[in-house]
C-alpha cells in the first residue's frame, strides 16, 4: 500500500522578494489631512450675483404681481363697501316711516347715506349708523361734547329701528325744551315785539303795491300826453310852413 504524500509546508513555498524601500522615502502618516478641495469646489458651486437683465425681469414680474394683488384687494374693498351701503339703505328704508312722522317745522333730521371709506347713515348732524368690522353688525353712534359714544350695536334691523326711534323721540323732547327755555328767557317775546304782526305786514305790502301801481299809471299818462302833444305840435308846424303859405 502506497504511503500518503507528506503535507506541503511553508518551507516548500516560493519566497516573494520585496523591493527594498529607499532610505530617503518618507513614511506616510496614518492621519489623513483634511482635503480643502471640497471647500474650493463648494465655493465654486455657489451662484454668483444675477445679471442686470435677470434682476430687471424679476422686478418687472414682481410689479405685475403687486398690481394684480392691489387690483384684487381694491375690488374686494369695493365689494365690501357696496355691501355696507346696501345694508345701510335697507335700514334707511325701514326708518323712513318713522321719519315721516316728524313734525313739518322740525328740520334737524335729515336721513342720508354718506359714501366713503366708512359708509354712514346719518339720522341728524350728530347721530349716525355705520357697519362694524364684520360688515354685519350695525353700530349706532353719537357725537357728544365728551366724545363719540355707542348707543346700540346689533345685527337685527328691528333693534336698530327701535334704537333710532327712541333717539328721534329724545331729540324732539330736547328741541321742545330748548324752545321753552328760549321763550321763558324772553327771546321769543322780543322777537315778536320786533317783528310786526302778519296782518299789518300784509296790509302794508298791499298798500305799498297799490301806491306803486298808481304811480306807474300816472307816469304812463304823462308820457302819453307828452307824446301826443309833440305830434300835434309837429303837425301844426308843418301845416303853417307848407300848406298855409
Amino acid at each position: 500500500m502506497d504511503d500518503p504524500l507528506p503535507a506541503e509546508t511553508n518551507a516548500c513555498r516560493p519566497t516573494v522578494l520585496r523591493k527594498p524601500t529607499p532610505a530617503n522615502e518618507k513614511k506616510t502618516s496614518s492621519i489623513v489631512a483634511p482635503d480643502n478641495r471640497s471647500d474650493k469646489s463648494g465655493a465654486a458651486d455657489k451662484p454668483g450675483p444675477a445679471p442686470l437683465e435677470q434682476r430687471m425681469a424679476n422686478l418687472a414680474s414682481a410689479l405685475r404681481r403687486a398690481r394684480v394683488e392691489n387690483a384684487e384687494h381694491s375690488a374686494a374693498l369695493a365689494d365690501l363697501r357696496a355691501a355696507e351701503i346696501v345694508r345701510l339703505e335697507i335700514l334707511g328704508d325701514a326708518l323712513a316711516p318713522v321719519l315721516a312722522q316728524v313734525p313739518a317745522d322740525c328740520d334737524i333730521f335729515d336721513s342720508a347715506i354718506s359714501p366713503g371709506e366708512r359708509p354712514r347713515l346719518f339720522i341728524d348732524q350728530i347721530g349716525f349708523v355705520e357697519m362694524d368690522r364684520d360688515r354685519r353688525t350695525y353700530r349706532f353712534l353719537q357725537d357728544t361734547r365728551h366724545g363719540r359714544i355707542t348707543l346700540r350695536e346689533s345685527a337685527n334691523i328691528d333693534d336698530m329701528v327701535d334704537a333710532a326711534t327712541d333717539y328721534i323721540a329724545h331729540r324732539l323732547i330736547e328741541r321742545e325744551k330748548a324752545l321753552a327755555v328760549d321763550y321763558a328767557s324772553g327771546g321769543a317775546v322780543r322777537a315778536m315785539r320786533r317783528a310786526p304782526p302778519m296782518a299789518a305786514r300784509e296790509k302794508g305790502a298791499w298798500l305799498g303795491g297799490k301806491a306803486y301801481r298808481l304811480f306807474l299809471y300816472f307816469v304812463e299818462f304823462l308820457g302819453s300826453a307828452a307824446f301826443f302833444g309833440l305830434i300835434a305840435a309837429i303837425v301844426m308846424w308843418a301845416y303853417r310852413s307848407y300848406l298855409a303859405g
